[in-house]
């Protein structure tokens, strides 16, 4: 019986010992298996970013959508974008020059013409930049002929002004309509050559009309984006142009006020 419990007893101990080291060997073989997905991983990763390398950045990729969508039409979008950019630039660049601090002009003004006169608010004008000191300037050159006068001078010419204030807006926005007539012009292009390959093939199949219908949204979607950045600018400059003419209105009232008051006290 000793022998039995005692055969029983190293039995199990060596059933024990047997299961243990199958234990270990199952988590070493699962330590091994978690650290070759975490190197295949890796390998993944960087084949990805070499193949993001090789493909290269956004401008590559827009490079390629422009010769899909056709070069005719993707290159009239752009120059419309291209055109209708400079010129907003340039009204955003000759507004921001016109501005000017009127209440600084106008104290300065009412300063001089009552220290030395109109020749002196008129030199103050002169030195100054901006559409507003230079409808001062032509009004108060006229002031030998009546208040009157003056108060017409200063009317013709701030129209003068608010008119070279809106110089090259309709070419601006001739840019925003045309860039999405465009576009949907080279939508119409690329319907008519899906069809063309239909017939020329005989059967409907998505492979047949794929590169039509392409060229088709890509031109809609690029006439539209390039229509879209120009309004932005559009209503940008639309914008600073009624602050600045606004400002020429009220500085012009005020002015006519300091040059009535001027004349009051001077023929008195």
């Amino acid at each position: 019986m000793k022998k039995v419990i005692a055969i029983i007893a190293v039995l199990g101990l060596f059933t024990l010992g047997m299961s243990n080291v199958a234990a270990q060997d199952s988590a070493a073989v699962a330590e091994t298996a978690q650290v070759d997905s975490a190197a295949a991983t890796a390998d993944e990763t960087a084949a990805d970013a070499a193949d993001v390398e090789e493909e290269g950045g956004i401008h590559k990729v827009l490079k390629q959508k422009f010769i899909e969508g056709g070069a005719g039409f993707m290159a009239s979008v752009a120059f419309c974008l291209i055109f209708g950019l400079a010129l907003a630039i340039e009204r955003i660049i000759y507004l921001s020059l016109a501005s000017a601090d009127t209440k600084k002009l106008l104290a300065d003004v009412e300063k001089a013409i009552n220290e030395g006169g109109v020749e002196k608010a008129l030199e103050v004008c002169r030195n100054t930049r901006g559409p507003v000191a230079s409808i001062f300037y032509q009004g108060l050159s006229r002031y030998d002929e009546g208040i009157d006068v003056v108060e017409k001078t200063i009317t013709s010419y701030g129209s003068v002004q608010a008119g070279l204030l809106e110089k090259n807006l309709s070419w601006i926005g001739l840019f925003i309509g045309l860039a999405p007539m465009l576009g949907f012009m080279g939508t119409v292009i690329g319907m008519i050559q899906a069809f063309d390959k239909i017939q020329q093939v005989g059967d409907i199949s998505a492979t047949v009309v794929a590169g039509g219908i392409k060229v088709a949204l890509l031109t809609t979607v690029t006439g539209l984006i390039v229509a879209i950045i120009l309004q932005v600018f559009y209503n940008f400059i639309l914008s600073k142009i009624e602050g600045l003419t606004n400002d020429m209105e009220d500085s012009s009232i005020s002015l006519l006020d300091i040059v009535v008051k001027y004349n009051k006290e001077h023929k008195a």
